[in-house]
């Protein structure tokens, strides 16, 4: 076995003008002689394509329908000594990336296990110059360590994930890798699903999406999708594969099915079917039982919200950096919920607070439904408190599921959202069933336009989405709107000239733009969702507002007409201003730093606005 590769490498470098490519299919039939003489049945070994050099490895191993391990091959020529390679970027990033992979300039073999943090063995068959200067070769050295060195990877047993923090960290590892291969069929001449879902996306959600931000989007939505499916998933952990993770997806949430219409395919271009396989892989060897115990609620914490940032700290740290400036603490979300339910019962007669009769809530940026989940809670302790404490599973059926909803706008959020709200429905006594579905809708909250129904399946999916949000955004009597809505004085987002939406936001402007030369930071994204709220609840006639935002508009000269209309429309206010302004340099009552709740340098606030 290993004296016939040796022999057909010596011919391949003596035809003259062999590249390390030539040397490709010389390895895997090596690899595939050793399958057979081992007896392993549907054993494969895939050279996958390159476009650009260490983008990643130039083999894929499978055992089935697992993927096992990689190999990275380097031209002995060039490179005949591998311990020149060790330790650059692309090794070391693999050695982070991969549990199991082998490097090698086709005559060293050296095999790389992370779980150990070391290569395990290193064996040479050959020496490269004999390649290089002889006409006959001498037998291959070191047999039967080689053997067993493929042995080891072969044979290599897949590392079971036991919490959520772990898994979530691998997740990402795969994840990060799939954006390059992703943006690469985006932006080739080829026609795919994956453009065709892209455009969708930038019909329906972000007209200024790019092809970069979707493969990045994207990215993350096959492994949280393939996260949901394995949580799904009850057969034996061996059959777990992407081919049968659309049908795991629950049918209510059919984005995200019809997604996986493409991920389950069995054709995918191998720049990007490794990877898929690789997390499949994972998922069907992690400890599900305990990882779905890590996720559930508990007292005083939020464990999705602690996967979502774990997973990012790995993605994408800057990413991560951007949410956790932003993430509402749970204290927060809890004064604000429990606020709300005190109005409920003491200005609008709702005896059970969110559990009550009439009641609508929505939360305008979800983000992963913190708001809405401690709304679930807190009617739930209502209607455990109350004379029918037996009530509360035709209460989640008949009235939270009914009437409360949720807009966001980031594809991860909306199936982590998704993902919170069943685990705590499940924490609280009721079990989702398939034709259940909470009312978080993947949408961009400030866009009114009218959408036409569309017939192709991904496209059909979102403009359904996009037609059901907005019928809640223009039709729907909301009674609470709660949420924390994004800051940026740089605002992307234009409301469009004609609704009832952009009269309440250029009311705000009425007197100021007449009489201030710069009124640009009243385009700040959280201003235009405060105008949201506003809307809907003078549409609807009464109701609360309960939110936390950047806190210019208290003092702001500019937003002296935005104060005008609050204090014209809601005849309760009440402000409580958590300042940490550090340009301003506030300080404490004793005179120390004032420490802000988010990590932002402007001041924060929380307003609860009451029409009765």
């Amino acid at each position: 076995m290993l004296n016939q590769y040796l022999k057909n490498l010596l011919k391949l470098h003596k035809s003259g003008d062999a590249t390390e490519e030539s040397y490709y299919p010389n390895l895997a039939k090596l690899f595939e002689s050793f399958f057979d003489a081992k007896k392993i049945g549907k054993g494969t070994i895939t050279i996958l394509p390159k476009k650009k050099e260490g983008s990643k490895p130039d083999f894929v191993v499978r055992i089935s329908k697992e993927l096992i391990g990689y190999i990275e091959a380097k031209d002995f020529v060039k490179v005949p000594n591998l311990q020149s390679v060790d330790g650059t970027e692309q090794i070391e990033r693999y050695k982070k990336e991969f549990d199991n992979f082998i490097l090698t300039n086709f005559v060293d073999f050296w095999l790389w296990r992370k779980s150990e943090g070391k290569w395990i063995n290193q064996v040479r068959i050959l020496q490269p110059n004999i390649i290089t200067q002889v006409k006959i070769l001498t037998p291959a050295e070191n047999k039967e360590r080689c053997l067993n060195l493929f042995a080891d990877f072969i044979l290599f047993s897949i590392p079971e994930r036991k919490t959520a923090k772990q898994l979530a960290i691998e997740l990402a590892t795969r994840a990060k890798r799939m954006r390059e291969p992703l943006f690469e069929e985006l932006t080739n001449d080829i026609e795919t699903d994956v453009d065709e879902i892209y455009r969708a996306f930038k019909k329906y959600l972000m007209p200024d999406l790019n092809e970069k931000d979707f493969a990045d989007i994207y990215a993350q939505t096959i492994a949280y999708g393939l996260f949901i499916a394995r949580l799904q998933y009850k057969g034996e952990r061996k059959n777990f594969s992407r081919t049968v993770a659309r049908d795991l997806i629950p049918k209510n949430l059919k984005i995200l099915r019809d997604t996986f219409s493409f991920v389950s395919r069995r054709d995918l271009t191998l720049n990007i079917d490794y990877i898929i396989d690789d997390i499949a892989t994972v998922l069907a060897h992690c400890d599900i039982k305990r990882i779905k115990k890590d996720l559930h609620k508990e007292k005083g914490k939020d464990p999705i919200v602690h996967f979502y940032e774990t997973f990012l700290i790995e993605y994408d740290p800057a990413k991560r950096k951007r949410m956790g400036e932003y993430y509402t603490p749970l204290q927060v979300v809890q004064y604000i919920v429990s606020s709300i339910n005190i109005l409920l019962k003491e200005k609008f007669n709702k005896e059970l607070g969110f559990a009550s009769k009439g009641v609508t809530l929505l939360d305008f940026a979800s983000g992963t439904c913190t708001f809405p989940a401690q709304a679930i809670v807190q009617a739930k302790e209502e209607i455990d408190a109350s004379n029918n404490p037996g009530s509360w599973l035709t209460a989640v059926k008949d009235h939270v599921l009914e009437n409360f909803y949720g807009f966001e706008i980031s594809m991860a959020s909306w199936i982590i959202g998704h993902l919170k709200i069943a685990l705590l429905l499940e924490d609280l006594g009721y079990k989702m069933e398939n034709s259940d579905r909470f009312k978080l809708y993947l949408t961009n909250t400030l866009d009114f336009s009218d959408i036409q129904q569309e017939a192709l399946p991904i496209i059909s999916d979102l403009s359904t989405e996009a037609k059901n949000a907005g019928k809640v955004k223009k039709e729907k009597p909301i009674l609470i709107i709660t949420g924390n809505p994004p800051y940026s004085v740089s605002s992307s987002n234009v409301i469009k000239p004609g609704s009832e939406l952009s009269d309440m936001y250029e009311s705000y402007k009425e007197v100021v733009r007449k009489e201030e030369k710069n009124i640009q930071p009243l385009s700040d994204d959280y201003i235009k969702f405060i105008a949201f709220a506003h809307y809907k609840i003078k549409q609807a006639g009464k109701g609360i507002i309960g939110i936390i935002t950047n806190n210019s508009y208290l003092d702001g000269l500019i937003h002296r007409d935005m104060r005008r209309k609050l204090t014209e429309d809601f005849e309760e206010i009440y402000i409580l201003n958590l300042h940490g302004n550090s340009k301003h340099k506030e300080k404490t009552l004793e005179g120390g730093k004032d420490e802000n709740v988010f990590n932002i340098q402007q001041g924060v606030s929380i307003i609860l606005l009451a029409k009765l």
